[in-house]
């Protein structure tokens, strides 16, 4: 009976060491999408920061920049489209948090009045 449960303690070690790298790598995906919500969260309040500022004659690229954290402001793009319109976008960090991928996240924000 004891030598039956040393072979089902060995094969709950084998199972697990099987199962963990799908364990982290199921982790890492969900960071990730965390990570790109998160920009696009921010991304958003930057092109309303930045569009209050082109209403008001201020530079919008100011304003954007200030309104994202460093870790975003690197290939960060902004373009007015008019009077208080203003298209914000970066790139989505690496879990890392330290080099860019090559997706993009963007938000549009209008401040003006259209008449």
């Amino acid at each position: 009976m004891a030598a039956n449960l040393d072979g089902e303690r060995g094969q709950a070690s084998v199972e697990l060491v099987a199962v963990l790298p799908a364990v982290l790598l199921v982790g890492a995906v969900v960071w990730q999408l965390a990570l790109a919500g998160h920009a696009a969260w921010l991304t958003a309040n930057a092109a309303r920061a930045a569009a209050r500022a082109e209403l008001v004659g201020r530079s919008a690229n100011a304003a954007a920049r200030s309104a994202l954290p460093a870790s975003l402001e690197r290939g960060l793009e902004v373009k007015r489209l008019g009077k208080g319109q203003v298209r914000v976008s970066t790139r989505i960090r690496w879990l890392s948090m330290r080099s860019p991928t090559p997706l993009r996240v963007a938000a549009t924000s209008s401040l003006g009045s259209d008449h």
